[in-house]
């Protein structure tokens, strides 16, 4: 198994255990192809929830330029969700995690066909 097969494993289970979901493992691992090499690098793997500008640049970059999400305060209503889902107190929110959850809460998975 290779190193992007452990880590799409490893999301997968921070869904099934911290965010009460079932991924959908094809996606899942469309979104984490779609990260690219960031997945592998240990600061830009996860995101920093605490970071206003963190949550920015995921919105700016992921919603609006991957999703082509128009801007609004539901892009925020959103991010802040999905990281009340993964839960606040959790130290690590996976990227691919993080923008799986997003693409969900948007219905935006066509994306990735």
């Amino acid at each position: 198994m290779g190193k992007r097969d452990e880590l799409i494993a490893k999301y997968a289970d921070d869904l099934k255990n911290k965010c009460g979901m079932t991924p959908d493992m094809a996606l899942l691992t469309k979104v984490t192809i779609g990260c690219g090499p960031s997945i592998y690098d240990a600061d830009s793997a996860t995101v920093a929830a605490s970071q206003a500008t963190e949550l920015e640049t995921v919105k700016k970059n992921f919603l609006m330029k991957k999703l082509g999400l128009k801007d609004g305060p539901q892009l925020m209503d959103a991010i802040n969700s999905v990281i009340e889902t993964y839960g606040k107190s959790e130290r690590n929110k996976y990227r691919a995690v993080v923008y799986y959850m997003l693409v969900k809460h948007f219905g935006k998975e066509a994306v990735y066909k």
